[in-house]
């Protein structure tokens, strides 16, 4: 079964909050690295792509016909969407252990584990 893993970001330190990613030793940044790329280079995983932040969003309705853009998130939410990737797993607790080694998850971070409708 395949897997979508949503990354939610919640207070996570990232490149893109150069603040808190400073606050980070270069050990610590290392590590967030290295564990992204062995999850990325494991079989099973296709690897996804990390986003802008939320502020950097569009959202997009349609009302009556006519397109309405909103800047940034149309709610306001503390765990912002902030990359994803896609895992073929056996099963659920195999997605599960997989979501655990995302360091987001770790660092103030959720991890979404959804699976994909397979027709």
């Amino acid at each position: 079964m395949k897997y979508l893993l949503l990354i939610h970001q919640g207070d996570t330190p990232t490149p893109h909050t150069p603040e808190a990613w400073e606050a980070l030793s270069e050990d610590e940044r290392n590590a967030v690295y290295a564990a992204y790329k062995a999850i990325n280079e494991t079989p099973g995983v296709t690897p996804g792509v990390p986003m802008q932040p939320p502020e950097m969003a569009t959202t997009v309705r349609v009302q009556n016909g006519k397109t309405l853009t909103t800047d940034g998130p149309f709610v306001a939410v503390k765990e912002a969407l902030g990359g994803y990737f896609l895992f073929e797993a056996d099963d659920l607790d195999a997605a599960i252990e997989m979501a655990s080694r995302v360091p987001a998850a770790g660092m103030g971070g959720a991890v979404e584990v959804r699976p994909i409708v397979e027709y």
